[in-house]
């Protein structure tokens, strides 16, 4: 028999000091078997830096559907305008990625994000709509540790720099910048 997906309730209470926004939501993520808890508050904090009033991005079935990113965003006609991607993903993910979406961002964490980058900057400079991002290996091992199957999380985003706080505990992320989309 399969194994069934994991239920998670958010509060995400988000205070961007960066683009402005400052909101509520109430979320449901599904945890795959195969995913870990820090790869599932990664992707539960890429949805509080890039969502916007009009809620449009979405989590996607991501590991269950490998032509699914970890989130995405639609417009009202379907068109897709934001993919995100969370981890370390290969070069041709993101090349078929940059052709179907008007942008792309990749936020890249754990311990092997200088010898991915290392293998995958040249492949993907030619894609002018790809984005990525390295996090801080202390901060997504200390945002992991907050994750509940119920759980309120409070992020404050300022010049780069997201402060992550729960009752389990709090995180500090710094987003580096790995190259820039023209």
């Amino acid at each position: 028999m399969a194994l069934r997906a994991t239920i998670y309730k958010a509060e995400l209470n988000v205070a961007d000091n960066d683009r402005a926004y400052y909101g509520s939501h109430s979320l449901t993520l599904a945890r795959h078997p195969s995913e870990t808890e820090e790869r599932l508050m990664v992707r539960l904090l890429a949805y509080g830096l890039y969502v916007q009033s009009d809620e449009a991005l979405s989590f996607s079935r991501g590991l269950s559907d490998s032509d699914e990113p970890a989130l995405w965003e639609h417009d009202l006609g379907g068109n897709l305008l934001h993919w995100l991607e969370v981890g370390l993903p290969d070069d041709r993910r993101l090349i078929k990625a940059s052709g179907r979406a008007d942008k792309v961002t990749v936020l890249a964490y754990g311990r092997n994000v200088p010898v991915w980058w290392g293998g995958i900057k040249d492949k993907i400079s030619r894609a002018r709509n790809v984005q990525v991002y390295a996090l801080d290996v202390a901060g997504t091992d200390a945002l992991a540790a907050m994750a509940e199957r119920g759980m309120t999380i409070n992020l404050n985003v300022q010049d780069g720099t997201v402060w992550a706080s729960s009752e389990k505990g709090e995180a500090t992320i710094e987003l580096s910048l790995l190259n820039a989309a023209a």
